[in-house]
């Protein structure tokens, strides 16, 4: 059986881009390496890629330039859950950082690995999670 490497990039669907952006950029600290009216793409650490497409926004055949190819159609709905990797040491600083954004952490898991989970949502109601180490045998 083949080898995968990893999980290269994690997909949300959203309503508002302009809503997302603000929210992913001002309070997640994100900064976008490639972006258009449909889809803003975002490093996310350990060669992860968040990807936010404008919910509708890709129903069609992408056919991109100069004979490179094409990305199928698709989209989503609902509210998905993430879950970035953080340090440990990174974590009151994460939680001040919400908490200066007016962002309400909805939930805290105490892992029996000794890693730990805040949740909160973002503005289209996605549960997002900041883990640090001892939350899965890899991690």
């Amino acid at each position: 059986m083949p080898r995968l490497d990893g999980v290269l990039e994690t997909a949300l669907y959203v309503e508002n881009m302009d809503r997302a952006r603000a929210f992913f950029e001002g309070v997640m600290g994100l900064e976008p390496f490639n972006a258009d009216h449909r889809f803003t793409a975002y490093d996310a650490g350990a060669g992860s890629v968040l990807l936010l497409f404008g919910q509708g926004e890709t129903l069609e055949t992408v056919v991109l330039p100069k004979n490179m190819g094409t990305i199928p159609p698709h989209d989503g709905k609902g509210r998905l859950h993430l879950a970035f990797a953080i340090s440990a040491e990174a974590l009151p600083m994460w939680e001040a950082q919400l908490e200066d954004h007016g962002v309400i952490i909805e939930g805290r898991t105490h892992w029996p690995r000794g890693g730990e989970s805040i949740y909160f949502r973002d503005p289209d109601g996605h549960l997002i999670e900041l883990a640090t180490p001892g939350v899965w045998p890899n991690y």
